[in-house]
């Protein structure tokens, strides 16, 4: 029995080893057949149903100012698109779609360069024709196609050029922009589609593979010229930049942020692409599944837009009433900051060059990017100086006269007569320049006693005070970083540090430069007490909503930031303030802010002599003329505004300028703010911008 039972499990153990053995055997068979028989059909069945991931580009982050209102905007347009089906897709394959759409297509040919029309004409050539411009013997010893590719570039001629008709030009200019894009991602041919482009092309897609229209969006600004320059500018990625972008994950057809504060928050403004995942040969199968996209993050501004407009016209107006107070460009810049939390309020330039023809324009950016030497608005920052620096101190007194140093031009007093003895607040008050070349020379070692007398400054002691000056002056912003969220900014610009007389001149604002936005944060820094607040022009970076006139929640807030505290005592600040104050109450500012006294300005006017060249003819001729600045804060006992104000290159008074141009400008500014905290009406939108 036990022995029955053995011979029956060997037997069914057998029967399974077989079985076991067919079904491979079956397989093995079967996975033969599909890669030797059938293989290449097979693969070229995976190939077809591929899967494809696209993104598509959502709308950009809005701006908007500090009441809420939206000042950059998008507007929705049709785009027409190209997506190479794969990298090896022959040129001549785009270019027959680029000759079916030109009918089409109304396109900007201007970017058309001679490589392009060259490349045209290669693609275009029959075989014979290409072996008329590289003989067949040339060919069998060039061992390269991009060999062969630049002698036959080299070898078309302006003959040949001359023979591309307008109509082939659009062509070029179509395939050119089809060709820069990369296989299966989708290529921007024209941005802002007419209606009618838009439907002849969709009516006429059959016949255009890899052609497809798209929603796009492109940016407005309801308010015009306004603050315009600080927007910046969205373009193509430029090509020195696009390394850097590919390896942040962007495509190459994208459009980013070029400029500005579009550049400075580009990966904030730029959104997340909406995602669409395809299966299928040449682009036309199943979608599989899409994901909405995200427009970018919206910023808000530090800038009041009611209150920029209001500045722009203050500068439009004054500029319009000095038209003839200018040795060359017209040009104005003004800044307003509040000064306890560095935020901009506004922020404008003017610019009438005369060397460009119906050239009058806005030039914001102005403020930022051109340095001036800036006169005399500079003083509290010399005043400070010497009291920390221990060479004077409050209610020290200088005999205000002309001063004779050796191997130095006579250093005087804008005052004929000078002043006599004067003490700090005196000095800021009728802006005396003596006052401030004694602490100058006190810095240098040099103790002036009259024209006979020894100075005693050295090369070395000269070298040292121009350090500690400028050391000093940086604290207030004056030469240094303003902290601003712009992608640059130009700091001015430092002479040597060897002349004795220069380095008076330092202290008078006549020897290094700087720009409106430096000044209007040094004179903040003084409003503040001596806290210098980092620029602000972002305040909060906000999700986006559907509804775009409600706030979404807020991602960043940017908090007020501290740059650094002046080394300065606050009585020696205090003091300073009281000659700032003074300047406008009884200086040489108290006339022009006599009307509005309730505002309780504190300032320091400034006039910087300069020389300018002016070309006639062949011949240029040098012209003396001035810079006028006006730097202030209000009210004094409780800043909510700092503000500083740089007309440059204008006449001399005796030659008929306008006098106090600077200071007209600050005076309307100042007004301009405060009537605004007693009524407001908004913004005045640009006329193409207004509603029916």
């Amino acid at each position: 029995m036990e022995k029955k039972r053995r011979v029956s499990y060997t037997y069914r153990l057998n029967i399974l080893f077989l079985t076991i053995f067919l079904l491979f055997s079956s397989l093995i068979f079967r996975l033969g057949y599909i890669q030797i028989i059938n293989g290449e059909a097979f693969a070229s069945q995976i190939d077809n149903m591929k899967e494809r991931m696209f993104q598509t580009d959502v709308p950009r982050g809005l701006m908007v100012d500090r009441y809420g209102t939206i000042v950059v905007n998008n507007k929705v347009e049709f785009s027409v698109t190209y997506m190479m089906p794969s990298e090896n897709t022959r040129p001549s394959a785009v270019l027959k779609v680029a000759q079916t759409l030109e009918p089409f297509l109304t396109i900007d040919t201007s970017k058309v360069t001679e490589r392009d029309k060259k490349d045209y004409l290669l693609v275009t050539m029959a075989e014979e024709e290409r072996y008329q411009l590289v003989s067949r013997e040339v060919r069998n010893n060039v061992d390269s196609h991009t060999k062969l590719y630049r002698l036959e570039v080299e070898a078309i001629t302006e003959k040949h050029l001359k023979t591309i008709s307008d109509k082939e030009l659009k062509i070029i200019a179509i395939f050119r922009e089809m060709v820069q894009g990369t296989a299966n991602a989708p290529q921007r041919i024209k941005r802002g589609l007419t209606d009618e482009e838009a439907h002849l092309i969709s009516e006429n897609l059959d016949l255009l593979p890899g052609i497809d229209i798209q929603l796009d969006s492109s940016r407005i600004y309801p308010y015009g010229d306004a603050f315009r320059g600080f927007f910046g500018n969205v373009n193509l990625i430029p090509s020195e930049k696009l390394p850097s972008y590919l390896v942040r994950g962007y495509e190459r057809n994208e459009v980013v942020g070029t400029s500005y504060l579009e550049a400075q928050y580009e990966e904030l403004l730029k959104g997340v692409k909406a995602v669409t995942s395809q299966e299928g040969e040449n682009l036309v199968g199943e979608h599989l599944f899409e994901k909405d996209g995200q427009r970018g993050n919206d910023l808000i501004l530090s800038i009041d837009m009611e209150l920029q407009q209001k500045l722009e016209d203050i500068l439009d107006n004054e500029m319009d009433a000095g038209k003839h107070s200018f040795i060359k460009d017209r040009s104005a810049y003004a800044v307003i900051l509040h000064p306890r939390t560095g935020d901009v309020l506004a922020m404008a330039g003017f610019l009438d060059s005369v060397e460009r023809e119906n050239s009058n324009m806005a030039d914001h950016v102005g403020v930022v990017n051109k340095a001036f030497e800036m006169g005399s608005s500079v003083k509290a920052a010399s005043v400070l100086t010497g009291f920390q620096e221990g060479v004077t101190s409050p209610g020290t007194k200088f005999n205000d006269r002309t001063i004779y140093l050796p191997s130095t031009p006579p250093k005087g007093t804008w005052n004929k007569r000078g002043f006599g003895w004067i003490d700090d607040v005196y000095a800021l008050e009728q802006s005396s320049n003596v006052y401030m070349f004694e602490i100058g020379m006190r810095l240098a070692n040099c103790y002036y006693a009259g024209p006979n007398t020894q100075c005693g400054w050295t090369s070395l002691t000269i070298a040292d005070a121009y350090n500690v000056v400028r050391n000093s002056f940086s604290q207030f912003g004056l030469g240094a970083e303003t902290g601003i969220d712009l992608p640059s900014s130009f700091n001015g610009m430092q002479g040597e540090n060897t002349n004795g007389g220069k380095l008076l001149d330092l202290m008078i604002g006549q020897y290094d430069t700087y720009t409106t936005l430096q000044l209007a944060q040094y004179i903040a820094t003084i409003a503040s007490d001596g806290y210098r607040m980092k620029v602000n022009l972002v305040t909060e970076i906000r999700e986006p909503v559907a509804d775009i006139d409600e706030h979404g929640a807020i991602i960043h807030k940017f908090e007020p930031r501290v740059l650094n505290r002046i080394e300065m005592s606050n009585e020696h600040i205090k003091r300073t303030q009281l000659g700032l104050r003074r300047v406008v109450t009884h200086g040489n500012a108290a006339a022009r802010f006599s009307e509005s006294p309730q505002y309780e300005v504190a300032g320091k006017t400034g006039t910087a002599q300069v020389k300018v060249g002016v070309q006639q003819g062949e011949k240029t001729t040098v012209i003396d003329g001035e810079t006028q600045t006006f730097v202030g804060y209000a009210p004094f006992n409780d800043p909510e505004i700092a503000f500083a104000v740089v007309v440059p290159h204008a006449k001399l008074d005796i030659n008929g300028a306008r006098q106090g141009m600077a200071q007209h400008i600050a005076r309307d500014a100042v007004k301009a703010y405060f009537e605004l905290k007693e009524k407001r009406t908004g913004p005045s939108k640009a006329e193409e911008e207004r509603d029916d």
